[in-house]
């Protein structure tokens, strides 16, 4: 049987992600933020490997509603790293810390977690992130 999450608490985890991925958790997520980072990758990606583009979040990543969290701050860009085909990314705090792993990459009409321009990507291209959302299951 599957596990079912009350309203509040799906709410209560998705905002505890954003706030790990701004490095801003002690208790009832205080602190002072930081900015975190989108990393894509190819489907190798993992650490080092595999990474095409990081980019960096303002402060605060996104707002959430419900239990879904949606990047803030878009579009959001940064130069690629390597050349690949986009296909995964990460959530990692300011100290690269993985905080949310396995989020998938599309181009506009995919229906990815992360839609990007496109995902051909060539080393010293612009990387530019549309949309972004993770949903509590």
């Amino acid at each position: 049987m599957a596990v079912t999450y009350s309203s509040s608490l799906k709410t209560a985890r998705m905002q505890l992600v954003a706030d790990l991925i701004a490095s801003k958790v002690a208790a009832n997520s205080t602190g002072t933020a930081s900015a975190g980072s989108l990393v894509i990758g190819t489907s190798a990606l993992s650490g080092a490997t595999g990474v095409l583009a990081t980019i960096t979040f303002s402060a605060t990543p996104g707002t959430v509603s419900g239990n879904v969290l949606t990047l803030t701050g878009l579009p959001l860009s940064a130069t690629a790293s390597a050349t690949g085909t986009a296909a995964l990314a990460e959530f990692r705090n300011n100290a690269g810390t993985v905080v949310v792993s396995g989020l998938t990459v599309t181009a506009a009409g995919g229906g990815g977690d992360i839609i990007i321009g496109t995902t051909s990507i060539n080393s010293g291209q612009t990387v530019q992130v549309h949309s972004g959302t993770i949903t509590h299951g």
